[in-house]
C-alpha cells in the first residue's frame, strides 16, 4: 500500500486545504485538521457482488472501525461491523446497506483508545436483511504481512 508506514498503517495528515484524505478516494475524511492512522485489510469482493474493505481508524485519543463497501447484488443488505480491542472489549453496530450500487461506509461509535493500538481489529460481515440467507462477505482489518 503506497504511503503506508510500518505494519501497513497509513498515516494521513491534513492537506493544504485542511482536509484529511480518506482511505478511499471520494469518501468522507476522518476529521478536519487532525492527523489519523488508518490500518486496513485487503479489498475483497464476493461472487454475489459485494465489495468491501475494513479498517481500524485512530485519531487523537479515539479508535473506531470503518468499512467501505459497494453492494451490486440488487438487494438491500445488513452489515454487522465489530471493533475488537485489548481486554476482550468489543463494539458492534448493524448498518443498513442499500441496493443502489453506490459506495458507502459504516462506522462503529468512536471509543477512547486503551492499550496497544496494534491490538485493535475490525470485522465486517455482509448478509441479506434480517439474517434471511447466507453470509455474503466477511472483510477484516488484518493486513497481510
Amino acid at each position: 500500500m503506497s504511503g503506508s508506514g510500518p505494519d501497513g498503517v497509513r498515516s494521513s495528515a491534513p492537506s493544504a486545504d485542511g482536509k484529511v484524505p480518506s482511505a478511499v478516494a471520494g469518501l468522507p475524511a476522518v476529521g478536519p485538521g487532525l492527523s489519523a492512522a488508518v490500518r486496513c485489510g485487503p479489498e475483497l469482493s464476493s461472487p454475489e457482488g459485494v465489495e468491501a474493505q475494513t479498517c481500524v481508524v485512530t485519531q487523537a485519543a479515539d479508535t473506531w472501525a470503518r468499512t467501505y463497501y459497494r453492494n451490486a447484488t440488487g438487494e438491500a443488505l445488513d452489515a454487522v461491523l465489530t471493533l475488537m480491542g485489548p481486554g476482550a472489549r468489543t463494539v458492534r453496530i448493524t448498518c443498513a446497506v442499500g441496493a443502489e450500487d453506490e459506495p458507502g461506509t459504516c462506522e462503529t461509535p468512536r471509543e477512547p483508545a486503551r492499550g496497544d493500538l496494534a491490538a485493535y481489529t475490525a470485522v465486517a460481515e455482509f448478509a441479506r436483511r434480517a439474517g434471511q440467507g447466507p453470509l455474503l462477505l466477511r472483510s477484516g482489518s488484518n493486513s497481510p504481512s
